[in-house]
């Protein structure tokens, strides 16, 4: 099966992920859709998708364990802080690494989609 080269629309999957800043939770929908409609027809989209839930299932655990961190110390609110500018920095620069051809990296994700 010939796949098609689109880096554009594996920079728009991982752009996607900002939209849980407007809406809360589309930042995992739309790329899970993404890459279920297009990991067999789009060059990278399977190995970058997965990279994408991936990141997203994860950082969704590290928020459930800074929500009781919060009472020692205050804790969580500091993890909040790192994992939204690690939610809000990681997908843009993804995106361009995408463009460009480059391989992609998101730090804190474990691999539940291999």
């Amino acid at each position: 099966m010939n796949l098609r080269e689109d880096r554009n629309l594996v920079a728009v999957a991982h752009l996607s992920q900002l939209i849980n800043f407007v809406t809360g939770f589309g930042g995992f929908i739309v790329p899970l859709i993404l890459w279920l409609t297009q990991r067999d027809k789009v060059l990278g989209m399977d190995l970058q998708g997965k990279q994408i839930l991936n990141f997203q299932i994860s950082t969704f655990i590290l928020t459930l364990f800074c929500v009781p961190a919060i009472l020692l110390f205050g804790l969580g609110i500091l993890g909040f802080i790192i994992l939204g500018v690690l939610i809000f920095i990681f997908p843009i620069i993804n995106a361009i690494k995408a463009i460009n051809g480059e391989h992609t990296y998101y730090p804190l994700s474990y691999q539940f989609l291999t």
